[in-house]
């Protein structure tokens, strides 16, 4: 180890020396409670990787976090309240509070949750090792079941019997995926236990919601290179089982392109790279997403020059089709028709309305429109103004 992973400081973990959040844990803390920083926040600020959301949990039960911060003139709401959870709003900043839980009774996709007092349980309901982390408010990091050597080592790897947690909560087969994606080291490979406990519950995955799968896969696919994972995900059948006809084998052509000329990861571009069939409806694709999907795969598939793509839709768009392309090619991708695409989506068409008035009007000035536009994007835009007048002049 380079570093001592024992203790957070303020350099790795600002908000350790927040005073909203140091109120929270002071206010919970009074009683003797223990209140501790747990999960994402702990693992991504022990890697050195952005922390989103700051997560707390208790040995205090929900009423008595309510009664603590009310007592610290702060403001709780019940957002989670049936499963322990309190939001604390301290400096204008939401911070969830959850108190130490531990699984009565699970089916595969919620959880019946019983309260505790006890560290170690709360830890043992968590998916993977590295996720069981926790930090007191001074930074000391609290590691209830050996998760932090994993960290180290960037081992994605589920808390003890990896069978029983898929059992628990099947979306933790993607998670594992998405984890690997994100946190795992290539050169490491991949759990075994893991891998076999999520091909052998390959059924447990139909019974997720859309949803929840899209979600998982939004962040799967925006990783740097989730290459290898996808790659896992198809030998153990999981891409066949959520998502018939998808092949990852384009995605990694695709990726050296994106890395090569410097691009941010699309993950809607690597979706289509993907193939398959119903997609949108399979991850139940957001509206804009969903228009956005629908306008590469078609220009993919139907042969839409990546120029007038580029004119019609938007630079991003143009770039994905012209990346996917390549891919398929099995060619990386030229800087220099990245750079056409981008300009070519700051053109103009030079011809208005108003030019072609009052000669023509109505419907066959809307067709003149159309008739000059095809002409101009059909000579990739080398057409000036005077030569589209002239054309229609003629």
């Amino acid at each position: 180890m380079d570093r001592d992973y024992s203790k957070l400081g303020a350099e790795d973990a600002p908000w350790l020396t927040d005073p909203s959040a140091i109120a929270v844990c002071d206010a919970i803390g009074v009683d003797g409670h223990q209140v501790l920083f747990v999960g994402g926040c702990v693992r991504n600020a022990l890697l050195g990787m952005p922390v989103h959301d700051i997560d707390i949990a208790t040995s205090a039960l929900p009423e008595e976090v309510i009664a603590c911060v009310k007592a610290a003139s702060l403001k709780s709401v019940p957002t989670g309240i049936d499963h322990g959870t309190v939001t604390v709003v301290s400096g204008g900043k939401g911070y969830e509070v959850t108190t130490f839980r531990r699984d009565i009774e699970t089916n595969g996709r919620h959880a019946v949750v019983a309260y505790s007092r006890d560290i170690e349980d709360d830890a043992r309901r968590r998916d993977f090792t590295m996720n069981a982390l926790y930090a007191m408010p001074d930074g000391t990091v609290i590691d209830p079941l050996d998760g932090l050597d994993d960290l180290v080592r960037r081992r994605v790897r589920f808390i003890e019997d990896a069978g029983q947690r898929v059992r628990e909560d099947y979306l933790r087969a993607l998670r594992f995926f998405r984890f690997q994606a994100w946190y795992g080291k290539a050169d490491a490979g991949m759990d075994a236990d893991a891998l076999a406990a999520i091909a052998a519950h390959l059924d447990g995955l139909e019974t997720l919601s859309a949803e929840r799968v899209g979600a998982e896969m939004r962040k799967l696919l925006s990783a740097p290179d989730p290459s290898m994972a996808l790659a896992a995900m198809g030998q153990t059948g999981v891409t066949g089982t959520l998502f018939p006809g998808a092949d990852a084998r384009f995605v990694p052509v695709m990726i050296h392109s994106e890395e090569a000329l410097g691009l941010v990861p699309n993950w809607i571009g690597r979706l289509v790279a993907l193939g398959g069939t119903q997609m949108p409806e399979r991850l139940r694709l957001s509206k804009a997403d969903r228009r956005t999907y629908v306008a590469i795969q078609s220009a993919v598939s139907g042969g839409t020059a990546l120029l007038e793509t580029a004119f019609e839709h938007d630079a991003e768009t143009a770039i994905q089709v012209y990346l996917i392309s390549c891919a398929y090619a099995e060619r990386l991708a030229d800087p220099d028709m990245v750079t056409r695409i981008r300009d070519t989506a700051t053109r103009v068409f030079p011809v208005t309305a108003s030019d072609l008035m009052p000669r023509l009007q109505g419907r066959a000035l809307g067709d003149e429109l159309a008739r000059l536009k095809t002409a101009w994007i059909a000579s990739e835009f080398g057409m000036s103004k005077a030569d589209l007048l002239a054309l229609s002049q003629g």
